[in-house]
């Protein structure tokens, strides 16, 4: 009996093998893919740095990533299969320092982004004609030290162009205001007004307001000013993400959140699905009693919310102000103001408080210091709460961590604290940070390779809208030490630079355990969200000069594509910000021919006619180029342009994108 049933058994096992012999492999893989990328060059960013040609998507997670025999199997046949064509692949990008809100809000008032004084002073009379009296006028951006004449600007060049309207424009960094007479005496600020703890009213020679005003000055005049409607701040909010997802950038930190904007304007966009960005939001924590320190005493730090779209676990406070507008607080004097050292935002008293009820509620501290003197009484403030209170890794983060002692620095690494800072304030900070602190001071200002030799990680952003949100513009940055214009060429303290490798991974997989999410996200392993981003070049090979001109091709969030490029129209790339054009460009084989008088404005040019040719003179270099008149448009070849400016030019297909590298 038992013989014959063991027959059976086997002529059973041996007809289900036939059948299941008949039935395509793909069909009996362990899991069926939605979605198949191949053919691709894959950075996964994992502990090895390995690299793969495929992945295979499930819902919101990665089930597969390798090689190309191994997809077939989870390919069956309602699986989406895209063929990338041999271009890179690299996790999407996570932003660890920005104010997402900020970004968006940004976009409705004057962009006054680095632009020339007279410009903005334009903009905002153009903007005074036409608003009703005693409305506010608005911009932000504005940089004196890309000026001609560096020096902070005056509540007279406000009067002068917007007698009728209260003006309040916000300096890049967010900690400094220029205003007009009128927007003092809203906030009944004279010259006698004192300053407060945090801030103050600059001043002319003569003791007059000079129309500059720092940090927690600039709160008198800010509360005045109507705030958005929540609507308004819905409408910012998915403008912001619009940018984001435009340049890979799948995941955000906010630097600074309230509860009211978390519960009117987060939460309903998550709940009717518009917004896609994965947020990770910081409580913004200002004093004891207000409404988010009663939130951090009653509510527990979580994330995960919104099937991993957001996360609140984590408190921002200010320990001071900026290095341009000389409120970051220092041990010692400014080197180009005497008898100043800045201004620390609370007490050592004060600030031991806050610290202590985040830290004492479960939260992760998120804190801004600039100066060594606000680093060095942030982490005395950390010592202390740990060691009455251990806890079991807390991840405490200092954003920014600009200027440090040396000493200060590898006390930091060695309790454990996350340096969380943006490559381009360097970048743009060259221009007067030695100026403001000197030549020894800065051996531990903007420290990357030495916090990084010692041990630590560093987590990468752009605090946009301070900077660009561009994080190719930070990734250059972070390799390279010049600004986008290739200076210095020599790179500025090139012996502070990182490798690509790790500042692709402070975008990435350092940037997710940042925020305690590393076992989701900031690399493609199976079992992770499929979040990354197809770009039209190969980020770690090519030419230095072109990383900050990477274009992102296709964003996708879980699974979903949420950004694909419009490649129909070629895009030129000059000094990694794209040239705007009131004509479109025109392709022919083997030629893109861009609107002359167009190019000549984007690149503040200057242009001498001839017969059917022009002359190009920028930075001393002249071209002269055949001109094209097409549909009354005349028109200029982009690489006899700027090959006669002795530039480099190279086209990616992919992308339909002229990059336009330094003088050859």
């Amino acid at each position: 009996m038992i013989h014959k049933r063991f027959g059976k058994i086997v002529t059973m096992i041996l007809a289900l093998a036939m059948v299941f012999s008949l039935i395509p492999a793909t069909a009996l893989a362990a899991e069926t893919a939605d979605s198949v990328y191949r053919n691709g060059n894959i950075y996964t960013v994992d502990e090895d740095f390995s690299t793969a040609t495929a992945l295979a998507i499930k819902g919101d997670r990665l089930i597969y990533v390798g090689g190309e025999a191994g997809v077939e199997a989870f390919i069956g046949p309602n699986t989406k299969v895209t063929d990338l064509g041999g271009k890179t692949v690299i996790p999407g990008l996570i932003e660890s320092h920005m104010h997402i809100n900020g970004l968006g809000e940004s976009l409705l008032i004057i962009d006054a982004f680095w632009k020339p004084k007279d410009v903005i002073l334009a903009a905002v009379k153009a903007e005074a004609e036409t608003a009703e009296p005693g409305a506010w006028i608005q911009g932000r951006g504005w940089m004196n030290t890309v000026w001609e004449n560096t020096d902070y600007p005056t509540k007279e060049e406000l009067d002068a162009v917007a007698p009728n309207n209260p003006v309040y424009l916000t300096r890049a960094d967010g900690h400094m205001c220029w205003v007009n007479s009128m927007a003092f005496e809203l906030a009944g600020v004279t010259k006698d007004t004192p300053d407060p703890q945090g801030g103050e009213y600059l001043k002319t020679e003569d003791g007059e307001l000079l129309g500059c005003v720092t940090d927690t000055a600039m709160y008198p005049i800010r509360d005045l000013i109507p705030g958005f409607t929540i609507d308004q701040k819905k409408s910012a909010l998915l403008l912001a993400q619009d940018q984001l997802f435009s340049y890979g950038l799948t995941s955000a930190m906010n630097a600074g959140t309230s509860v009211e904007y978390i519960n009117e304007v987060y939460k309903p966009l998550y709940e009717n699905g518009s917004l896609k960005l994965r947020s990770y939001l910081l409580v913004s924590l200002s004093s004891l009693d207000s409404p988010e320190a009663e939130y951090l005493r009653t509510t527990k730090p979580e994330g995960g919310f919104y099937d991993n779209h957001m996360d609140i676990r984590s408190v921002k406070l200010f320990s001071d102000g900026s290095l341009g507008a000389r409120s970051a607080a220092m041990l010692e004097d400014y080197s180009d103001r005497a008898g100043h050292t800045g201004n620390n935002r609370f007490t050592d008293e004060e600030m031991y408080a806050l610290v202590k009820l985040a830290y004492d509620n479960g939260y992760q501290m998120g804190s801004h210091a600039i100066g060594d003197a606000a680093n060095h009484q942030l982490l005395d403030c950390y010592e202390k709460v740990l060691a009455e209170n251990p806890r079991e890794d807390p991840r405490l983060r200092i954003e920014h961590f600009q200027i440090l002692t040396l000493e200060d620095i590898q006390r930091a690494i060695d309790m454990g604290v996350l340096p969380s800072m943006q490559t381009t304030h360097a970048t743009s900070d060259m221009l007067m940070a030695e100026d403001r602190i000197g030549t020894e001071r800065i051996k531990g200002a903007y420290a990357w390779r030495t916090i990084i030799d010692s041990g630590s990680i560093i987590l990468n952003g752009t605090d946009a809208p301070v900077e660009l949100v561009n994080p190719f513009h930070s990734l250059y940055a972070g390799v390279t030490r010049k600004s986008r214009l290739g200076e210095p060429p020599e790179g500025w303290h090139p012996e502070q630079c990182m490798t690509r490798e790790e500042t692709l991974r402070s975008y990435t997989s350092w940037g997710a355990y940042g925020e305690f999410n590393e076992d989701i996200k900031g690399t493609l392993e199976v079992g992770k969200l499929a979040d990354f981003v197809v770009l039209d070049r190969d980020y770690m090979t090519c030419p230095e000069e072109d990383i900050k001109d990477i274009q992102a091709l296709m964003t996708v969030s879980g699974g979903e594509v949420v950004y694909t490029k419009d490649t129909s129209l070629p895009t030129v790339v000059w000094n990694g910000l794209p040239l705007t054009f009131n004509s479109a460009p025109i392709t022919e084989p083997g030629t893109i021919y861009v609107p002359l008088n167009d190019t000549v404005n984007g690149l503040s040019a200057t242009q001498e006619a001839a017969d059917g040719s022009v002359k190009i003179t920028v930075d001393g270099k002249t071209a002269t180029v055949d001109v094209k008149t097409i549909d009354g448009v005349d028109y200029v070849g982009v690489r006899a342009l700027f090959e006669g400016l002795g530039r480099n030019v190279t086209w990616y297909e992919a992308s339909n994108c002229v990059s336009i590298g330094w003088l050859k």
